[in-house]
């Protein structure tokens, strides 16, 4: 049986009430994922756009409901509508690739949030970052939500092979031998580097194809015995297998790996708004 990326997951469903916000959108897939580009702001940028310190709590907000209920507190126009930075939710990436999903879901388009890697921000290094990908044909196109319009790549509407790395093909990449783990983290900060890193962006990437987008700082199960360096060989080689599921795009073989011990997303955190 397949997963159908046409409908909502927990994270992704837009609630009746919301609807009419959204009939303005655009119909085509980017021009919705354009208008989701200018309703969030980054937790480093909004001081300077005159977010008061305790709005960024909003980053927290895991499903896209809670963040539709928060931007509309802010300004009640529909989404169409361009806000200015003071009137957008304080988000990561991760909201602006979920949220995306979340209205081509409602669309009835196949779409999907991934976690990974960008691999066109610092030159050399690989940073922690989340995008979308809808059902083009018969391909899969990656969108960098956050950073339609931006220039750090020529086409963010339909990132090429290698600009974008899901948790999956990182770790891959890292399996060859021909990257350094050290490579990849997260940016602005200095202890989030390193081969756990990779390990918790793939579980979290296996969690999302599963339709349950979490927050970029989630944590639970295996994660924690990665990130305290307590791995082995049959640790890499669940990863492996997750790595593989999810590359070949096989959702049997993605459920089956997602029931192993400690790697599905816990309920606390399903119930967690």
């Amino acid at each position: 049986m397949g997963i159908d990326y046409a409908m909502p997951g927990v994270f992704t469903t837009v609630s009746p009430e919301q609807v009419p916000l959204t009939t303005g959108l655009p119909e085509d897939p980017v021009g919705i994922c354009s208008a989701v580009t200018h309703l969030f702001i980054q937790p480093t940028d909004a001081p300077a756009a005159g977010v008061p310190e305790q709005r960024l709590g909003e980053r927290n907000i895991r499903p896209a409901s809670g963040l539709i209920d928060a931007l509309i507190a802010l300004d009640p126009a529909p989404l169409h509508v361009l806000r200015p930075p003071d009137r957008r939710v304080v988000g990561t990436c991760r909201h602006w690739a979920t949220l995306a999903t979340a209205l081509l879901r409602q669309r009835g388009i196949a779409a999907r949030a991934r976690c990974g890697f960008g691999t066109y921000f610092v030159e050399g290094k690989n940073l922690d970052h989340w995008i979308t990908e809808y059902r083009d044909g018969d391909r899969w196109r990656r969108v960098d939500v956050e950073h339609l319009g931006h220039t750090f790549v020529p086409r963010p509407d339909d990132l090429a092979p290698g600009e974008f790395l899901t948790g999956g093909e990182a770790w891959q990449w890292y399996r060859t031998g021909e990257v350094d783990g050290g490579l990849f983290g997260v940016h602005g900060v200095d202890f989030a580097w390193g081969t756990g890193e990779i390990r918790g962006n793939l579980i979290r990437d296996l969690a999302s194809v599963l339709k349950v987008e979490t927050l970029p700082w989630d944590e639970w199960g295996r994660m924690d015995e990665s990130y305290k360096g307590r791995t082995g060989d049959d640790f890499d080689l669940l990863m492996d297998r997750i790595a593989d599921a999810c590359g070949r795009d096989d959702p049997a073989a993605v459920r089956a790996v997602y029931a192993a011990e400690d790697l599905a997303v816990p309920e606390a955190v399903m119930r967690n708004p």
